[in-house]
């Protein structure tokens, strides 16, 4: 049990709680990637402070110096022993998690967002591949519906759907279109991959689900915590992208792309597609985790 220290301050909290994290052997990966950068979401969450407020220039001095009342660290101290004994991703905990600087409602229907796509949307990485006939984007397994908003919200000229074949995810999504006031230019559907949403689509973006099934079985235990639907994909990962890949030319107009991640499992899906020409795209995780095809090199390989 933590005590209440008399005259702790936010950075004290900060500090005492990575070392806990650190010393608990947590997992990371859904919003941050240490023990330091976890535990600053998690007590400044807790404090009601601005997540970006240590980060301020100027400001880092006076917020990670504020006292924190006996009361207030009983507070942070719950929090970090709920999160040190569920094993549950801290998204799960705030119910908020962020993507190129944008908050989404997050909650255990839904898989964490962490999609690397979102930063080529932000920074137009995609936009040369588009044209003023893009009009139409559909952003498939939209889980909790953020690539679907960071996309309207990068076009604002298009129309965007997020597809789910999961029906609770989708209700997540609803709640971030409605946080975002984006209802008017964003529809969700649910499909079983392109099953439901026939387009014809001038992009289509997708985080499928497609960790391998070795990888699978040793995910430290935040990942299990999200739904294994999102996840999973067969013994090589690529079970969902392989039909996806058959079935979207059907459903493509003639200059559409799709832009597909695929995590670390680049050498799986060139041992699956051998010789399909591919553009990969850099990301702050390098060159392997995104990639851009064309619907006319999808169409001349499955010919």
């Amino acid at each position: 049990m933590t005590h209440a220290v008399q005259g702790a301050t936010v950075g004290a909290l900060i500090e005492s709680g990575a070392a806990r994290l650190t010393q608990a052997g947590v997992g990371f990966g859904h919003g941050t990637a240490n023990a330091q950068d976890e535990a600053a979401w998690l007590v400044l969450w807790r404090l009601g402070l601005p997540l970006d407020s240590i980060l301020e220039q100027g400001a880092a001095d006076s917020v990670e110096n504020q006292p924190v009342t006996p009361a207030n660290q009983a507070l942070v101290a719950t929090l970090f022993e709920d999160r040190i004994a569920t094993r549950k991703p801290a998204a799960y905990l705030t119910r908020e998690a962020w993507l190129v600087g944008v908050p989404f409602y997050v909650d255990e229907r839904a898989i964490v967002p962490r999609s690397f796509i979102a930063e080529l949307l932000a920074d137009g990485s995609i936009d040369d591949w588009l044209s003023d006939q893009t009009k139409n984007v559909l952003d498939l397994c939209t889980g909790n519906g953020s690539l679907a908003v960071l996309a309207a919200m990068a076009w604002p000229e298009v129309q965007v759907t997020g597809a789910d074949l999961s029906g609770d995810a989708l209700a997540v999504a609803q709640i971030n279109v409605e946080k975002h006031g984006l209802q008017e230019r964003v529809r969700l559907l649910q499909s079983d991959g392109l099953a439901q949403v026939p387009g014809p689509w001038d992009l289509i973006l997708c985080n499928p689900p497609y960790v391998n099934a070795t990888s699978m079985a040793q995910l430290p235990l935040e990942y299990r915590a999200e739904p294994e639907l999102a996840l999973a994909g067969g013994a090589d990962g690529m079970d969902f992208i392989r039909r996806l890949l058959r079935d979207a030319p059907a459903r493509m107009t003639d200059d559409a792309v799709l832009v597909l991640e695929i995590g670390n499992e680049r050498a799986h899906f060139e041992i699956a597609f051998p010789q399909l020409p591919v553009f990969w795209l850099q990301t702050s995780a390098g060159e392997d985790q995104v990639l851009l095809i064309t619907r006319a090199a999808l169409t001349e390989f499955f010919a």
